[in-house]
């Protein structure tokens, strides 16, 4: 791999990510789910008491992180996407109710992105840079129409740990499901789940990962949600794994969209 040099030559980037699905999430996966205040209760949790306990870590770390918030939660929750932005956190695009765009409709996918977008700017006042699909399902219709839309990056395929340009001229900045929580975290009861892994065993996932990256001069991506990541005990779990890295001197955390522009100005 060939070394990047990253900004203040630090050895590696570190971005945190929040996918603030809330109930869009149960909704998407089963349109019946709206009638079952259970099941959106679980999502509900994210917004409401999640953001703001993650809020108050990233405060007591002086970090900024990006959220990636559907639109339909932005209004529904626009006192909380609020606090994101005025606390200085980025808000990138997540699509509308947290659908899997399809390459057989793409004036819905089109239709589907200007709404989410609309929401995000009813808040910001700006055009978001980011865009990060549901389940980072892209098609092929999805990179021409962030292009028209003036998007800066996108944050999906998993085909490296460090970015890249697409031909569109916009900036891929990778995920891994290993660098996720839902599939650690994530319990459903109306289908098949996975068992629910004790925070520490994540920790370990995820700082044994931090270490390989940072070896090879990488980039860390994590992706997390509220309503996952913001129970109380893997908050916990989470702090212990920022202030391990943190206690590396050459690291740069940053927002997604400002390792985005480092790219695109610097590596590309």
């Amino acid at each position: 791999m060939e070394k990047i040099v990253w900004k203040a030559n630090a050895r590696c980037a570190v971005s945190l990510s929040f996918d603030v699905d809330g109930e869009t999430l149960w909704i998407s996966k089963d349109p019946a789910n709206e009638h079952r205040p259970g099941v959106l209760s679980q999502g509900a949790y994210g917004p409401k008491v999640g953001v703001p306990l993650i809020l108050d870590l990233l405060e007591r770390f002086a970090l900024h992180a990006t959220f990636f918030v559907p639109g339909w939660i932005v209004s529904h929750y626009p006192q909380v996407i609020e606090l994101i932005h005025r606390a200085g956190h980025e808000i990138g695009h997540h699509g509308y109710k947290h659908e899997w765009p399809d390459s057989e409709h793409p004036e819905i996918e089109k239709e589907v992105l200007l709404k989410g977008i609309d929401a995000i700017k009813g808040i910001t006042d700006e055009q978001p840079g980011g865009y990060r699909s549901p389940a980072w399902e892209l098609t092929p219709n999805t990179l021409n129409f962030l292009k028209d839309e003036g998007f800066l990056y996108s944050s999906n395929l998993m085909d490296d740990f460090a970015p890249y340009m697409h031909p569109q001229g916009i900036v891929e900045l990778p995920v891994q499901w290993l660098l996720d929580d839902a599939p650690f975290f994530l319990f459903q009861t109306r289908v098949p789940s996975r068992p629910i892994w004790p925070a520490d065993l994540v920790l370990k996932a995820w700082q044994e990962e931090f270490h390989g990256i940072y070896q090879y001069g990488g980039f860390f991506n994590l992706t997390m949600h509220p309503q996952f990541i913001g129970r109380p005990g893997r908050l916990q779990m989470l702090e212990r794994l920022l202030q391990r890295i943190v206690s590396y001197p050459d690291v740069w955390m940053a927002p997604l969209k400002d390792v985005a522009l480092y790219w695109k100005e610097n590596q590309s």
